[in-house]
């Protein structure tokens, strides 16, 4: 039931220091004294004055050209990042879907893995064994499940990551581009899944570059650009008409 906020971003902006080179830089380090010239930038700003209020029950899709700040935004709403400057308030436990082998330790199998998130999420053995039947039915890898996480393709490791994640009811879950790892089959039983989330009250924000997925699953789908939304998340083809757009200029730059 969408009857209150789950996720509440309010003005957050975000700095990241640029990297500097050379003897000058180790210099500066060591003595404590920076000179930078009056034009030199040191900082990155990834996002400004981000506002962001998340339904209970929500699908919300965010797109943008790479850079825009999409997957900054989902790290600081999982709190791995911190904002600068702003508010992030979350309610329920939060499940952030990311890069590739994230979360998994290569050297142990499948089941091992399926252990170990369950336990860093809050899970007895107990309660990750009566689940894991299901974790390896949905995830489709068959007996690779009892061969380490670095004999896996990426697209093995993307249906694992989900079938965990979507089997340990996960209550805000974040999912970063990892449904455009997999085949066709995987991708429809993803979304099938995700509606089955949202129907028990689960909370998803998804960011894509595929417009049909987007298009299928979410609610609201937001543009972003520069570490801002550009599109208030209203409209969805005019977001998808923003991202087609800035998308190309990017390209062209």
């Amino acid at each position: 039931m969408k009857d209150s906020n789950v996720i509440q971003v309010e003005n957050i902006t975000l700095d990241f220091p640029l990297r500097q080179n050379g003897p000058a830089f180790l210099k500066e380090i060591f003595t404590g004294r920076f000179r930078r010239g009056k034009d030199e930038k040191t900082h990155f700003r990834a996002l400004e004055n981000v506002t962001l209020e998340v339904q209970r029950g929500e699908v919300l899709g965010i797109m943008g050209p790479n850079g825009a700040g999409k997957s900054t935004l989902l790290r600081v709403i999982a709190g791995i990042y911190a904002p600068d400057k702003g508010i992030v308030r979350t309610t329920g436990r939060v499940t952030l879907l990311a890069t590739l082998g994230a979360g998994f330790q290569k050297d142990l199998t499948g089941v091992e893995n399926c252990y170990l998130n369950g336990s860093i999420l809050g899970f007895s053995n107990s309660e990750v064994e009566a689940i894991l039947p299901d974790i390896i039915s949905f995830s489709g890898i068959g007996d690779f499940i009892h061969q380490p996480i670095r004999t896996y393709s990426s697209g093995m490791k993307a249906r694992l990551a989900f079938s965990i994640a979507s089997n340990m009811e996960p209550e805000l879950l974040l999912i970063d581009e990892i449904l455009a790892v997999g085949d066709s089959d995987f991708v429809q039983r993803s979304q099938d899944r995700i509606r089955e989330m949202v129907n028990g009250d689960a909370t998803v924000i998804i960011v894509s570059h595929r417009v049909a997925t987007l298009r299928n699953l979410c609610d609201r789908v937001f543009c972003m650009h520069r570490g801002e939304f550009i599109t208030d998340g209203t409209d969805m083809e005019a977001s998808f008409e923003a991202y087609k757009s800035y998308s190309k200029k990017t390209n062209e730059a």
